[in-house]
């Protein structure tokens, strides 16, 4: 029996893809005839690079996420209003998709985390899995509830959905959830690239003695001020080509023509928003992080917590950011004693439990 994966994704940054295609090209190895149909808004080119061209892509928009004022601060309002117009006709959007999803002839639907595609599957009897470090639930609670008039029902509508899910794998370091009672917690998930830090090198010109710095914000659109930093003896950075950037000590990471995943395993340290994908990667590395405040955000206790137990990070201060006093600050991070880097096994955890789920749905 030839069965098909459809795999949900939310579009809210890069860390659902992170945390996803491990996993899914996990399960092709083992699997090969199994069919897997992505269901997302995120970009195109993006879910080929990480997922590989053995998948089918629809461009949906699964969910909401948070609207981001930038990649630190949510649009509260903003996002208010784009749950109330979400979850207007809500019966018939789970119509809607229970539809769509029994027409692609979905066996099993896995979603991290839109909860539209679990409560879907719910009604059109088909079996699912949650996956992620947090739920859309968890943080519309916590910016909303108790604030807005439609705000109980909107939550109780999202619990539900993940709730009717037949089992949430919460990723390692993921939030507590005790609103969910269908978790198991299971190990790190991280996508991990090859050292071609040597290629890197020659390609570039790169003086051996100096280090390279990974600046990324997980897909979200904020153009950090490295312009207006100055020089920065030492070090150069890898900035996306987006940023149109000046600088003489910057890169284009487009211009590697690298997988990310290996440019970020070829650099000395990352300076990075607090998020699931940058953290985990990073601390699987021996990577290094300065990380920027995000203000507000309910997961970033968990994932700082984390971090400092499993890899070496420093929050870097507002002033130091702006004006790009970094130079001290990284040589310090760079020079402490670096703990043994935890293994992701939440790849091959979360790729067993789908496997068994498979396994007893074509039986």
């Amino acid at each position: 029996m030839d069965l098909h994966l459809v795999v949900a994704l939310s579009s809210h940054g890069f860390g659902h893809i992170g945390q996803t295609a491990p996993i899914i090209v996990a399960l092709q190895k083992q699997l090969p005839d199994l069919r897997v149909t992505i269901r997302s808004n995120a970009p195109r080119a993006k879910l080929l690079e990480r997922f590989g061209q053995n998948i089918d892509i629809q461009q949906t928009n699964t969910d909401i996420g948070m609207i981001q004022a930038s990649a630190l601060q949510v649009s509260e309002n903003e996002s208010a209003e784009a749950y109330r117009d979400f979850h207007t006709h809500w019966e018939d959007k789970v119509s809607a998709e229970a539809s769509q999803l029994s027409a692609l002839g979905a066996n099993l639907v896995l979603a991290n985390v839109p909860y539209l595609a679990l409560a879907g599957a719910k009604r059109a009897n088909i079996p699912s899995i949650a996956m992620c470090s947090l739920n859309w639930a968890d943080i519309y609670q916590h910016y909303f509830l108790g604030v807005r008039a439609e705000a109980d029902n909107i939550f109780q509508q999202i619990l539900t959905a993940y709730q009717s899910a037949d089992l949430f794998l919460r990723l390692t370091p993921a939030m507590s959830m005790p609103d969910l009672h269908n978790t198991k917690l299971i190990g790190p998930v991280a996508q991990l690239g090859k050292n071609r830090k040597a290629e890197i090198t020659r390609q570039i010109g790169l003086p051996p003695d100096q280090r390279l710095v990974m600046l990324s914000l997980g897909g979200m659109d904020l153009q950090l001020p490295v312009n207006s930093w100055p020089r920065q003896p030492g070090l150069r950075f890898i900035v996306p080509a987006s940023w149109h950037s000046r600088h003489p000590d910057t890169i284009d990471l487009e211009c590697l023509n690298m997988p990310f995943a290996d440019v970020l395993a070829s650099c000395d340290a990352l300076i990075a928003k607090p998020g699931y994908g940058s953290f985990v990667e990073a601390a699987c590395l021996g990577i290094p992080v300065l990380y920027l405040q995000r203000k507000n955000w309910p997961e970033i206790d968990c994932l700082v917590d984390w971090l400092k137990q499993h890899g070496r990070c420093t929050e870097i201060q507002p002033d130091d950011f702006a004006t790009g006093n970094i130079v001290n600050i990284l040589e310090t991070l760079c020079e402490n004693k670096a703990p043994t880097p935890p293994h992701p096994n939440g790849i091959e955890q979360a790729t067993e439990i789908i496997i068994h789920e498979l396994a007893r749905i074509s039986d």
